[in-house]
C-alpha cells in the first residue's frame, strides 16, 4: 500500500479524463473585472454549511454569494452566510442550483431570467431525480454543469438524466488538507442525520452505526464523532465529539466508519481509510462505496473492519476525489463565466 502521504499528493490535478467529463483550469482569474452576485439554491434549503466553505475565496475574489432561502425559520443568528428569501432578494447576476429537489427547482423556475449554473456540492443518490426533467428544462447553451470528480460527474450526469459534460473542479474542502497524523486506537465515527427535519431527510442505517459505535468502544476504541451539521448531538455525547471539521478530526485517526457520504472521497484524501455502513433502504453511489475498504450492516462486524480497514488504490483514490487544491477558485471561476454567458 502507498503511503497516505504520497497518495494525497498524487491527487494533485490528476489528469481526469474521460466521456462527457472535462477538466477545468485557469478560470479563477477568468474575466477577474466581473465581480457577480450569486444566488444559490440547495436540496436542502437552510443548509448554509454547503456554501460556508466558499466564503473566504468568494471575498478574496469579490464574488457575492447568497443563498436562497424559503423564509428565515431555518436561520440562526449570526449565521456568517449572507442569505435571502426570493421576496427580498436585490439583483442577482446567476442562479446555481445544487440539486434537482423541490426548493432549487422551483427557485429554477421563479429565477427564469437568471443564467443558471447546476452544481454537486452534496451528496446525491445514484438515481435519476423525480424532478431532474424539469430542472432540464432550464439548461440553456451556457449551463454549466460541474462535479467534484469524474466518478462524482458520472453520478451526477445521471442524477440529472442528462448526457451534458460535467465539468470536474474539485471540492473545495479539500483546498486545505491536514497532515495525517493518526493516534493509537483512534477511530472517527462520521455521522449522517438520524432524525429528518424541515431541512431534509434522515439516512437509513444509522442505527447500525450507533451501535457499531458502542462496539469500537466496548472494544477499547477511542471514539471521536465527526457530527453532521443536522445531527442531534444529544446522541453522541457519550463520546469525544470534534470541534474542528470532519475532514480535519479524520487525520488523527486510524481509520472512519460511518455511512458512505459526500465527505468519503475527503476523507481518503486525506489518507484515513474507510468503513461504510450500509442497510438495504440505502441507496449509495458506486464511488462512494469503492472507497471504503469494506462495508458493514452489521455493527458486530465494525471492530474486525475498522482494524482490517485499508486505502483503496491510487486510480480509484484519483477518481473519486478529483483535483486537490484550489478547487473554490475553479468552482467560482465557472460561476462567473456562467454568469457572463460564456
Amino acid at each position: 500500500m502507498e503511503s497516505p502521504s504520497v497518495t494525497r499528493r498524487s491527487l494533485l490535478l490528476g489528469a481526469l479524463g474521460g466521456a462527457g467529463l472535462a477538466t477545468v483550469g485557469g478560470t479563477a482569474s477568468a474575466s477577474s473585472w466581473f465581480r457577480p452576485r450569486i444566488l444559490v439554491a440547495t436540496n436542502e434549503p437552510w443548509g448554509t454549511y454547503h456554501i460556508e466553505p466558499l466564503l473566504t475565496e468568494a471575498a478574496r475574489h469579490g464574488v457575492r454569494l447568497t443563498q436562497l432561502v424559503p423564509d428565515l425559520s431555518g436561520i440562526e443568528p449570526g449565521e456568517p452566510v449572507p442569505v435571502a428569501t426570493p421576496e427580498t432578494v436585490g439583483r442577482a447576476d446567476l442562479l446555481v442550483v445544487t440539486g434537482a429537489g423541490d426548493w432549487p427547482v422551483e427557485c429554477a423556475e421563479r429565477f427564469r431570467r437568471l443564467p443558471l449554473a447546476v452544481s454537486s456540492l452534496a451528496y446525491l443518490g445514484p438515481d435519476e431525480a423525480a424532478l431532474a426533467h424539469r430542472l432540464r428544462r432550464r439548461l440553456g447553451l451556457f449551463t454549466w454543469l460541474t462535479s467534484s470528480s469524474r466518478s462524482e460527474g458520472r453520478a451526477f450526469a445521471g442524477y440529472l438524466g442528462t448526457r451534458r459534460p460535467i465539468h470536474v473542479v474539485g471540492s473545495p474542502q479539500t483546498d486545505d488538507l491536514p497532515e495525517r497524523a493518526p493516534e493509537p486506537d483512534v477511530v472517527l465515527v462520521a455521522t449522517s442525520v438520524t432524525r429528518p427535519d424541515d431541512t431534509g431527510g434522515a439516512a437509513p442505517g444509522t442505527e447500525v452505526l450507533l451501535t457499531a459505535a458502542e462496539e469500537l468502544d466496548r472494544a477499547g476504541k477511542h471514539v471521536v464523532v465527526g457530527l453532521h451539521p443536522r445531527e442531534d448531538r444529544s446522541l453522541w455525547e457519550r463520546y469525544e465529539i470534534s470541534d474542528v471539521p470532519t475532514v480535519r478530526a479524520s487525520a488523527r485517526a486510524q481509520a472512519c466508519i460511518g455511512i458512505p457520504g459526500t465527505v468519503f472521497p475527503q476523507i481518503a484524501a486525506v489518507g484515513t481509510p474507510l468503513v461504510g455502513v450500509t442497510d438495504p433502504a440505502l441507496r449509495v453511489p458506486d464511488y462512494l462505496l469503492d472507497v471504503c475498504s469494506s462495508t458493514i450492516d452489521d455493527a458486530s462486524l465494525a471492530t474486525k473492519a475498522v482494524s482490517e480497514a485499508r486505502l483503496p488504490d491510487r486510480r480509484t483514490l484519483t477518481d473519486a476525489v478529483g483535483p486537490v487544491g484550489g478547487s473554490a477558485a475553479r468552482l467560482l471561476g465557472v460561476w462567473r463565466l456562467a454568469a457572463l454567458g460564456r
